[in-house]
């Protein structure tokens, strides 16, 4: 994550920010997820059955994928300075467009799309991610994704 000046903020409308670092998507943490939201259909939890179906292998969720930019922005996103709270604010748009395959690595690239500062004391940040997957031509997943920044007035 980077910091910077409240005007940097505003100007970085544009900027696209350095690629994340790779992540492999392991059976265990889809498994995981399966168990925290109740969702144990066999193309992603039984290895065995998955090998049958057009993937191959098990696949993660979607919003497992989705899940993931929480973590990717730790590494691509701007601060401004100030800020004491960051929150998730929604997507304007969110596209899964390719299966991850289990031991697949992801990765996130982003731009700043948009930065609005109506309301003193908040900045709205709209990114456009894509997630990738190594060594694939299509990504995993394209989307709008808004944060709010609290700044400490």
């Amino acid at each position: 994550m980077q910091t910077v000046t409240p005007q940097q903020m505003l100007n970085s409308v544009g900027t696209s920010l350095p690629p994340t670092d790779w992540f492999c998507v392991t059976q265990q943490q889809i498994d995981q997820f399966a168990d925290c939201t109740h969702d144990h259909q066999f193309i992603h939890v039984d290895e065995e059955k998955a090998r049958q179906t057009p993937f191959g292998t098990t696949i993660a969720h979607g919003f497992l994928t989705l899940s993931m930019l929480s973590y990717f922005a730790e590494s691509f996103s701007l601060q401004v300075e100030g800020a004491v709270m960051g929150i998730n604010y929604g997507f304007n748009k969110v596209r899964f467009l390719a299966p991850v395959s289990q031991g697949a690595r992801i990765r996130c690239i982003a731009q700043v799309k948009g930065v609005d500062n109506t309301k003193p004391g908040q900045y709205k940040v709209t990114y456009d991610v894509i997630i990738e997957i190594e060594n694939s031509d299509k990504p995993a997943l394209m989307a709008e994704w808004i944060g709010l920044q609290l700044v400490k007035q």
